[in-house]
C-alpha cells in the first residue's frame, strides 16, 4: 500500500513539475507573465484592453481659405502631440488616397465612454473647423500597444 502511495505521488509530481514550457503555454499559462506590467498597462487576463478607434474622414468644410486650412492642420498636429503626452492617443497616422475619403486613424487610450472620445476629438482644430469628420468604434486590442511610443520617438529625423 505504501508503495502505491509513493508511486502515485511521484507520478503526479512528474506530471506537474515535469511539464515543458511548451506544455505550460498550451495549457493557457504564460511563463513570461508580468503581473506588475499587466496592471500598469490596464490589461485584462488576456493581455487586452478597450480602446476607441477613430476613422478620420474628409469633413463638410471644403474651404479654399488656405490660411484657415494651414492653421487648422498645424493645430491638428499640435493636438496630436498633446494627446500623446496626456496618454490619450497611442496611434495616429494618415491613409493614402482612397475612394471613401478616409484621411487617417486615431486609437484613443484611457477613455471610458464614446462620449469622452467625442469630446476629445472636439479639441482638434481640423475637426472643430469641419475640415475633418470622424467615426468612432470601440476596439479591443493589446494592452501593450502604448509601449511602442518611446521607441517611436527615437526613430524620426524630421517632424511633420
Amino acid at each position: 500500500m505504501k508503495a502505491v502511495l509513493i508511486f502515485t505521488f511521484l507520478a503526479t509530481a512528474s506530471l506537474i513539475f515535469g511539464q515543458s514550457e511548451k506544455d505550460r503555454t498550451s495549457l493557457g499559462t504564460n511563463p513570461n507573465y508580468d503581473n506588475e506590467l499587466a496592471k500598469r498597462m490596464g490589461a485584462d487576463d488576456y493581455g487586452m484592453k478597450n480602446y476607441f478607434m477613430v476613422i478620420l474622414k474628409t469633413g463638410a468644410n471644403t474651404s479654399a481659405d488656405k490660411a484657415l486650412v494651414a492653421e487648422s492642420f498645424k493645430g491638428h498636429m499640435t493636438n496630436i502631440n498633446r494627446l500623446v503626452a496626456d496618454g490619450k492617443l497611442v496611434v495616429a497616422g494618415p491613409f493614402g488616397k482612397n475612394e471613401k475619403n478616409y484621411r487617417g486613424i486615431f486609437i484613443l487610450n484611457n477613455l471610458k465612454t464614446q462620449e469622452e472620445a467625442t469630446q476629445l476629438l472636439q479639441t482638434d482644430p481640423a475637426v472643430k473647423n469641419g475640415l475633418l469628420d470622424y467615426e468612432i468604434f470601440p476596439w479591443y486590442g493589446s494592452a501593450a500597444l502604448p509601449e511602442y511610443l518611446p521607441f517611436s520617438d527615437k526613430i524620426w529625423k524630421s517632424k511633420p
